[in-house]
């Protein structure tokens, strides 16, 4: 290989600093680095002014291609392959530009991120990540299994992502009677064959023990081709980083100026993964004023705020329930990010963090994510409050987590202090979620095709307390893998 095509590659290296660097096919398949840390690209593209008014013309699916090409390289996936595989998996969206911008009343703009089959913003990343796996795994006739653990949206969406594939096999367990309705026959009533569901008498937190048992087995993973897809994999970060610049290009005022306008997005958020995706985009050279937004399960807001990253005593149920989550391990991306790649003290700050559950950053780490971001906090009374208010002067209906990014807005607004042009991230559909609709005073409305689940055959298999869970998936997986032994 020449020299110039050898500098193209674009490496991956662990936030740790502890693993052989790999390329995009190696951190796609990997979940987390072997070292514990998560994969980074070594190198960030900087992006002249330029180049941004060139893609402010952009189409959202094209902006995804433009930023694929650049952090997978055309020597692992050729252009014209990849723009096909962005298109087929952009194909089953409900809208023909795949995200859509609401404008409405008093400056609030609202990014739909939720066209897709599952009616949430992981479609978006997880089709895409689907796609790149298929494309490695025809080439090298392969089959993996992949085996995702849920608390509602990212198993419906992997589901989605994956069935039919000739080369994957995935198993979703998810905890009976803890998701909501509609989320759980997103998943049940998807009857192709390479789609197993479990339904498992317990919480999200003991339903990932029979997980992390099969995954600890390194000889049984590496047999039967094993990977998760939460939001850990670098894949579905690098998509999320379009979401920031489509956002940015419908907001700017204008690109003549030099240096170009800011444009403020909200970003509601639970792992942090659309909140990593905002810092490599801004790091990139997108004039982009970050906004972390969270309900009551505070720990980003407080490691913003006060540099304070230790859990709660507990995860507080909220109406924003995909965003109730503890340990928001995308953060660890943030972290190495603003340190300058600084994987020494990443992996300090990290292992400290596994061990007690509780770190103080560093000042001058503080100082930069206090730089590079702002945050709030909000309860389930101003949730319903925005949904309320903002169907009131809209006739528009906010799903709780795009309320959780809206409440920040009327905050702003009812200060009128003049501020930037802002764009509020809107993750999920009011549809999935009409119990909290409901909270807010309002009347859900249900598109036809949620329901018509209602009344679609379902196929799941119990785990019932006092089964051996642990044994019934690796079962499963050995069955699975069997008549592929040939290829594999």
């Amino acid at each position: 290989m020449s020299q110039g095509k050898a500098t193209r590659i674009m490496w991956y290296v662990s936030t740790r600093g502890m693993a052989p660097r790999v390329d995009f096919e190696g951190a796609l398949f990997s979940g987390y680095a072997p070292d514990g840390g998560l994969f980074m690209p070594e190198e960030l593209p900087q992006l002249h002014i330029q180049t941004l008014r060139q893609w402010s013309a952009l189409s959202y699916p094209s902006l995804v291609k433009e930023l694929c090409n650049l952090f997978i390289g055309p020597e692992l996936i050729p252009r014209d392959v990849l723009n096909d595989l962005i298109d087929r998996a952009f194909r089953r969206f409900r809208c023909r530009e795949v995200v859509h911008l609401s404008r409405l009343r008093d400056g609030l703009n609202v990014l739909e991120l939720w066209h897709g089959a599952t009616y949430a913003f992981k479609d978006l990343s997880l089709c895409c990540t689907a796609q790149f796996l298929q494309y490695f795994l025809e080439k090298k006739e392969k089959h993996v299994t992949v085996v995702v653990g849920t608390s509602g949206d990212t198993g419906s969406a992997a589901i989605e992502s994956v069935q039919g594939a000739k080369n994957m096999d995935i198993i979703v367990l998810l905890p009976q009677g803890h998701c909501t309705k509609i989320q759980e026959l997103q998943m049940t009533t998807v009857l192709s064959e390479n789609v197993h569901v479990f339904g498992v008498e317990g919480n999200s937190d003991e339903l990932d023990e029979p997980i992390k048992a099969v995954f600890a087995d390194v000889a049984f993973v590496k047999k039967h081709n094993l990977m998760s897809l939460n939001s850990i994999n670098w894949s579905r970060v690098l998509v999320q980083m379009a979401h920031h610049f489509f956002a940015y290009f419908q907001c700017a005022s204008s690109l003549d100026t030099h240096p170009l306008p800011p444009v403020e997005v909200v970003v509601p958020t639970g792992a942090a993964g659309n909140l990593a995706a905002g810092c490599i985009a801004q790091k990139m050279g997108l004039p982009i004023r970050l906004v972390v937004a969270v309900n009551r399960n505070d720990i980003i807001h407080r490691t913003v705020q006060r540099g304070d990253f230790s859990l709660s005593e507990a995860v507080e149920p909220t109406l924003a329930s995909a965003m109730d989550i503890q340990v928001p391990y995308n953060m660890e991306r943030i972290f190495w990010l603003l340190s300058g790649s600084d994987s020494q003290g990443t992996r300090a700050l990290m292992e400290q963090f596994e061990r007690t559950q509780s770190t103080s950053l560093p000042k001058e780490l503080h100082s930069k994510l206090l730089g590079a971001v702002t945050s709030e906090s909000v309860s389930d009374e101003a949730i319903t409050r925005t949904m309320g208010r903002c169907w009131e002067e809209n006739q528009y209906l906010l799903c709780p987590h795009s309320a959780v990014a809206v409440s920040y807005h009327y905050r702003q607004t009812d200060r009128q202090q003049p501020s930037l042009p802002r764009c509020c991230l809107a993750p999920a559909s009011a549809a999935k979620f009409p119990e909290a609709v409901l909270a807010a005073g309002l009347t859900p409305e249900t598109p036809a095709e949620i329901l018509a689940l209602e009344f679609k055959e379902t196929r799941c298999t119990p785990m019932r307390k006092g089964d051996d869970w642990t044994l019934m998936l690796r079962n499963t997986i050995e069955s699975l893998s069997w008549p592929q032994r040939g290829h594999s």
